[in-house]
């Protein structure tokens, strides 16, 4: 609990945000949710005209899109294949760089009601069927049932699924859960707010409206980054992004390093904390911290 509390003080009180300019307040208004890639590109969609319109790191439109139904985007992280689901339309479509549809795969012939989709890369689905109550792993190049696996719980609640090595991570409107194939409860924890899962490598995050957290499967939740103030908050690897009473920051990674440093060597001198930390304990703090991402 320490350490959550000094990193929540190095993030939020200690750290200046450096604004971006490039989107004005107006390109933010009535954001529903925004996404960053690795290349700078942002990417905004409005869920009241579901719109989805990508902007360079100068503010430049590249693309937009205009659905006729809602769509759930997965991720930004590849801008070469984005993938979209629609539960409405029942049906899954990739974009490229430029927002062109580049493939559609359609369910409603093959499949009872796809609640949630999870693309787990350019062939191959993951897929929770309502009305069979059962996790499927499809390959939608050849059109094949690779696995199926019984999944019997309350798919009403669902908002987000991902699967990583074995193990299948569910959001819902109120939980964060890890189960096996095998259907075996791994980590529960009661949890809001919660909008959609983020994996980098080995690290699953997940993104609320004004909060980053992980998961790290011996301490359970942790926050990586918060702001009570923020609308909407994303990430990529180099940077954390907010967007506050319709303006956008950014935080970097490497300044967030920088600072967190600076703040255990001032604790060290005694010069912000009458309370002085051992040296041991600092680098203890420092591995922890690495640990979880920073």
């Amino acid at each position: 609990m320490k350490l959550l509390s000094l990193i929540s003080v190095f993030l939020f009180c200690s750290l200046t945000a450096q604004k971006i300019s490039a989107l004005d307040s107006l390109k933010l208004k009535e954001a529903k949710d925004l996404l960053a890639d690795d290349y700078g590109n942002l990417y905004i969609y409005k869920n009241k005209d579901f719109s989805f319109t990508k902007y360079d790191s100068l503010g430049k439109q590249m693309g937009k899109i205009m659905f006729t139904v809602p769509f759930k985007i997965q991720s930004a992280q590849n801008p070469l294949s984005i993938p979209f689901f629609s539960e409405n339309a029942q049906e899954l479509k990739f974009f490229d760089q430029n927002l062109n549809e580049i493939q559609k795969v359609d369910f409603r012939q093959k499949f009872g009601f796809i609640k949630l989709a999870y693309a787990e890369d350019l062939q191959q689905l993951w897929l929770l069927d309502e009305s069979s109550k059962r996790l499927i792993q499809y390959n939608f190049r050849n059109d094949t049932t690779i696995n199926s696996y019984p999944f019997d719980m309350n798919f009403d609640e669902m908002v987000d699924l991902l699967v990583f090595e074995n193990k299948v991570y569910i959001l819902t409107k109120k939980h964060f859960r890890v189960f096996t194939f095998k259907f075996e409860k791994i980590f529960e924890a009661e949890f809001q707010k919660g909008k959609r899962f983020r994996r980098e490598n080995d690290v699953i995050l997940v993104i609320t409206d004004n909060s980053i957290v992980r998961y790290v499967p011996e301490k359970g939740l942790i926050p990586v980054f918060e702001d009570e103030a923020a609308q909407i908050v994303d990430k990529n690897t180099l940077s954390y992004f907010e967007v506050r009473a319709n303006k956008l920051y950014l935080y970097s990674l490497e300044e967030i390093k920088k600072k967190v440093q600076e703040q255990l060597n001032s604790q060290e001198e005694g010069k912000q904390n009458p309370e002085d930390l051992p040296k041991a304990k600092i680098e203890k703090i420092m591995d922890e911290i690495k640990a979880l991402g920073f």
